[in-house]
Protein backbone atom coordinates (compact mmCIF):
# COMPACT_ATOMS: atom_id res chain seq x y z
CA UNK A 1 0.00 0.00 0.00
CA UNK A 2 3.25 2.18 0.67
CA UNK A 3 4.45 2.05 -2.84
CA UNK A 4 0.95 2.50 -4.08
CA UNK A 5 0.62 5.74 -2.44
CA UNK A 6 4.18 6.92 -2.77
CA UNK A 7 3.59 6.36 -6.60
CA UNK A 8 0.99 8.76 -6.56
CA UNK A 9 2.23 11.48 -4.76
CA UNK A 10 5.44 11.38 -7.59
CA UNK A 11 2.97 11.29 -10.36
CA UNK A 12 1.12 14.14 -8.79
CA UNK A 13 4.18 15.83 -8.53
CA UNK A 14 5.20 15.38 -12.53
CA UNK A 15 1.51 16.42 -13.24
CA UNK A 16 1.94 19.75 -11.13
CA UNK A 17 5.50 20.38 -12.41
CA UNK A 18 4.36 19.83 -16.24
CA UNK A 19 0.78 22.35 -15.36
CA UNK A 20 3.72 24.87 -14.26
CA UNK A 21 5.99 24.81 -17.55
CA UNK A 22 2.73 25.39 -19.36
CA UNK A 23 1.33 28.21 -17.38
CA UNK A 24 -1.52 26.02 -16.85
CA UNK A 25 -3.59 27.41 -13.19
CA UNK A 26 -4.14 24.60 -11.32
CA UNK A 27 -7.71 23.24 -10.80
CA UNK A 28 -8.55 21.05 -8.12
CA UNK A 29 -11.37 18.85 -7.99
CA UNK A 30 -13.79 19.54 -4.68
CA UNK A 31 -14.93 16.27 -3.33
CA UNK A 32 -17.49 18.17 -1.16
CA UNK A 33 -19.33 19.45 -3.98
CA UNK A 34 -22.37 18.23 -5.04
CA UNK A 35 -21.45 17.28 -8.25
CA UNK A 36 -19.75 13.95 -9.25
CA UNK A 37 -15.77 14.28 -9.52
CA UNK A 38 -16.22 12.79 -13.04
CA UNK A 39 -18.50 15.60 -13.63
CA UNK A 40 -16.72 17.86 -12.31
CA UNK A 41 -13.61 16.84 -14.53
CA UNK A 42 -15.88 16.74 -17.48
CA UNK A 43 -16.65 20.54 -16.95
CA UNK A 44 -12.79 21.18 -16.25
CA UNK A 45 -12.18 19.01 -19.46
CA UNK A 46 -14.54 21.05 -21.81
CA UNK A 47 -13.73 24.16 -21.07
CA UNK A 48 -10.25 23.39 -21.83
CA UNK A 49 -11.26 22.05 -25.30
CA UNK A 50 -13.69 25.14 -25.66
CA UNK A 51 -10.89 27.63 -25.11
CA UNK A 52 -8.50 26.14 -27.24
CA UNK A 53 -6.16 24.62 -24.83
CA UNK A 54 -7.19 21.29 -26.11
CA UNK A 55 -7.13 22.42 -30.25
CA UNK A 56 -9.49 19.80 -32.65
CA UNK A 57 -7.38 17.08 -34.11
CA UNK A 58 -5.15 17.23 -31.01
CA UNK A 59 -5.00 14.37 -28.46
CA UNK A 60 -5.52 15.13 -24.98
CA UNK A 61 -3.52 14.02 -22.13
CA UNK A 62 -3.10 10.49 -21.38
CA UNK A 63 -5.60 8.93 -18.63
CA UNK A 64 -2.51 8.46 -16.31
CA UNK A 65 -1.71 12.46 -16.72
CA UNK A 66 -5.27 13.29 -16.00
CA UNK A 67 -4.94 10.91 -13.10
CA UNK A 68 -2.30 12.47 -11.67
CA UNK A 69 -3.24 15.50 -12.21
CA UNK A 70 -6.88 15.79 -10.66
CA UNK A 71 -5.44 13.33 -7.98
CA UNK A 72 -8.46 11.19 -9.56
CA UNK A 73 -8.61 7.22 -9.76
CA UNK A 74 -8.76 5.70 -13.21
CA UNK A 75 -12.08 4.89 -13.49
CA UNK A 76 -13.60 8.46 -12.62
CA UNK A 77 -11.17 9.79 -15.57
CA UNK A 78 -12.61 7.31 -18.09
CA UNK A 79 -16.48 7.88 -17.09
CA UNK A 80 -15.40 11.99 -17.64
CA UNK A 81 -13.55 11.17 -20.99
CA UNK A 82 -16.58 8.67 -21.92
CA UNK A 83 -19.03 11.91 -21.44
CA UNK A 84 -17.19 13.78 -23.37
CA UNK A 85 -16.87 11.42 -26.39
CA UNK A 86 -20.63 11.03 -25.77
CA UNK A 87 -21.17 14.63 -26.15
CA UNK A 88 -19.59 14.43 -29.46
CA UNK A 89 -16.45 16.85 -28.28
CA UNK A 90 -13.72 13.47 -28.14
CA UNK A 91 -13.09 10.53 -29.82
CA UNK A 92 -10.49 7.50 -28.72
CA UNK A 93 -8.48 5.82 -31.59
CA UNK A 94 -7.51 2.46 -29.64
CA UNK A 95 -3.69 2.40 -29.11
CA UNK A 96 -3.54 5.51 -30.06
CA UNK A 97 -4.90 8.14 -27.52
CA UNK A 98 -8.37 10.39 -27.07
CA UNK A 99 -8.35 13.38 -29.19
CA UNK A 100 -10.25 16.54 -29.83
CA UNK A 101 -13.26 15.83 -32.54
CA UNK A 102 -12.51 18.20 -35.42
CA UNK A 103 -15.79 20.11 -36.28
CA UNK A 104 -17.68 18.64 -38.64
CA UNK A 105 -17.24 20.37 -42.53
CA UNK A 106 -20.83 21.74 -43.34
CA UNK A 107 -21.51 21.45 -47.28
Amino acid sequence: MHERTSARKCMRRVACEHARTLSIDPVTINHGAPEFPYEQLAAILRARIRSGEYAPGRKIPALIELQAEFGLSSMTVRRAVRVLSDEGLLVTVPGRGTFVRRPERQP
